[in-house]
């Protein structure tokens, strides 16, 4: 048998050339290129564009993320800022006025009684909303309902002494004396005052009196300056025109016509002792400007920062473009005032026929805005009781047959009674806003036939002799005139028959007995709904008698700067200079501050 080896075959060797091997090398070769080309070369290109998409979404994505950054960073900021005002600069405020004291015991008109807030500290004081706030004084006590103890706080007079007892019952005394001639007597003549110690005075009064805080609110003078000048001098003293007080501002200097239009720019500067908050303007200026157009000039010019009392062309038409306005209501009333005593106004049923007369909503109108109704002799604001007698709605036939039926008839288009024509003359004092009023009036009164003649006083005329010669002898017919009627709703002064004399105020010399009990007893009960009582029935009485027709509650038009910043009132003030209540934060410079924790 043969062998299984030898049956395998055996392996042939493959006869390989040069020619054979580069032939399929350069086949290797080519297929290599085609696919670098095609799964690299290309690859890298599209790498390539998606990198620089790649780099664009980072940017992006980095972007935001900085912006979210930035944005909680900014959020953690401004949690704790807020927009306000920075210390320094001038605000300078215009008002319509004199000068001539710059005694506080003897302001007579609103531009000095600006000044006297400005410069000198009081008791009390009344805040933003009208009510009455603590001042020099600490705390109060009352005894008695008739003894008032008051505890003063830690204050300095400009000068560096000490605000004690002594300069509080020194100021009563120069009140109470007449020779010092002060507007503020009439409120002390029955109250005694003592000192206690050096940081306590008390008050006692004869009978229960229910307003008296608000007596309180007197400018204190510093008795170490004043005790050696006579009282009848202290108009032409030296303190009278270079006055050191205790309040937020202190003077520097008083300038006549110091710029074009002003007839005296009083400058003041911040009281860095001042028990309060130190004012953040570096200088506050007071221009008294001598006429609404002097005033109205200045507005025009931008020379003041804020304005009192703006025309009620500039407030409500139209002003400057970096003013705004803000309405303050005020607690006083305007009033069209009978003198009872006149032959013709003595019969209620004359009075009654001008008040239906007499449309307040078509005055209010001609005024201007901002003024409010006003119906009685005591403000809606102050009067606590509910409902509020009205007066009644006006009504010009029925005027003409309360005429008709008191003997005054239409002859020849005016009214007579006989031979003697129904002719009544309006008094009252220079004003444009008078002005309004009174065209207002004659038209209506001459619609039911009575005559009415204008005199008009200015009172700014070296030679005017408006008190003396018009209010003290009641010498009008019907007097035009705005009443302070405070934040309290007593108005005996104006209304009590004891208080129609040369030196009283009751000027329209209203009397009737009804009306004299209530306003007696509702002044001596500390009971608010026994107060409030006897003043409805006071006024129930008043409408029905109409000594006046109430025309409107009096408001001041403020301008102010829109760089500006000043705290606006909440409510209606008691005076037109209680607007600086919180005069100190006042601020003419813009700034992004800290917020108060």
């Amino acid at each position: 048998m043969n062998d299984l080896g030898d049956l395998q075959p055996k392996p042939q060797r493959s006869a390989l050339n040069r020619k054979d091997i580069t032939r399929r090398l350069k086949r290797a070769g080519g297929v290599t290129q085609r696919h670098a080309r095609r799964f690299i070369l290309r690859r890298i290109n599209s790498v390539r564009l998606v990198t620089g998409e790649i780099i664009t979404w980072l940017a992006v994505v980095g972007i935001l993320v900085a912006t979210l950054g930035l944005q909680q960073t900014w959020g953690n900021v401004s949690a704790y800022m807020q927009g306000g005002y920075r210390s320094g600069g001038v605000y300078a405020e215009g008002i319509v006025g004199s000068l001539d004291t710059l005694n506080p015991l003897l302001a007579s008109n609103e531009a000095e009684a600006s000044a006297a807030r400005l410069m000198f500290s009081s008791l009390y004081h009344y805040d933003t909303t009208g009510a009455l706030h603590a001042d020099v004084a600490s705390s109060m006590a009352i005894r008695d309902s008739k003894i008032y103890t008051v505890t003063l706080r830690d204050a300095m007079w400009q000068d560096g002494h000490a605000l004690t007892a002594d300069d509080v019952v020194y100021t009563i005394g120069l009140i109470k004396n007449p020779q010092t001639r002060s507007p503020l007597r009439v409120n002390w003549t029955d109250a005694v005052v003592k000192k206690i110690n050096q940081h306590t005075v008390e008050f006692t009064l004869p009978t229960v009196y229910a307003a008296f805080t608000h007596a309180l609110t007197f400018p204190i003078v510093p008795k170490h300056l004043l005790q050696n000048v006579e009282p009848s001098v202290l108009r032409e003293s030296s303190f009278s025109q270079n006055p050191i007080g205790s309040g937020p501002f202190k003077f520097r200097r008083l300038q006549t016509a110091g710029l074009s239009n002003a007839s005296k720019v009083l400058q003041l500067v911040p009281h860095t002792e001042y028990y309060n908050t130190v004012p953040r303007v570096s200088r506050f200026e007071l221009r008294a400007y001598t006429d609404d157009a002097a005033f109205t000039k200045a507005i025009k010019n931008s020379e003041v920062t804020g304005a009192v009392s703006a025309p009620a062309a500039l407030a409500h038409g139209k002003r400057p473009s970096q003013y705004r306005v803000i309405s303050e209501p005020l607690d006083k009333g305007v009033y069209l005032l009978f003198n009872t005593r006149n032959p013709v106004l003595q019969d209620k049923t004359v009075r009654q026929a001008l008040q239906l007369a007499t449309d307040t909503a078509a005055i209010r109108q001609a005024v201007g805005g901002g003024v409010q109704t006003l119906d009685g002799p005591i403000l809606h604001s102050v009067f606590s009781s509910g409902e509020v007698s009205r007066a009644s709605k006006p009504n010009a036939e029925k005027a003409a047959q309360l005429l008709d039926s008191a003997g005054w008839k239409i002859k020849n288009g005016a009214r007579y009674k006989g031979d003697q024509e129904l002719k009544l003359t309006i008094t009252t004092t220079s004003s444009s806003q008078y002005n309004k009023i009174i065209d207002t009036v004659k038209r209506q009164w001459n619609a039911v036939g009575v005559a009415v003649d204008v005199n008009q006083v200015d009172t700014n005329s070296a030679v005017s002799n408006f008190v003396q010669g018009v209010l003290q002898p009641r010498n009008f017919d019907v007097l035009l005139y705005e009443l302070a009627l405070g934040a309290d709703p007593d108005v005996y002064a104006y209304w009590h028959s004891s208080q129609a004399s040369a030196t009283g105020y009751n000027f329209s010399n209203y009397s009737n007995q009804l009306s004299d009990a209530a306003l007696a007893s509702a002044r001596t009960r500390l009971e608010s709904n026994l107060r409030m009582a006897k003043y409805a029935q006071f006024v129930r009485q008043w409408l029905s008698d109409v000594p006046a027709i109430a025309l409107y509650q009096a408001s001041s038009e403020y301008l102010v700067n829109t760089n500006a910043y000043i705290v606006k009132p909440k409510g209606s003030l008691p005076e037109l200079s209680d607007r600086y209540a919180r005069v100190s934060e006042w601020s003419v410079s813009p700034a992004t501050v800290y917020k108060t924790p």
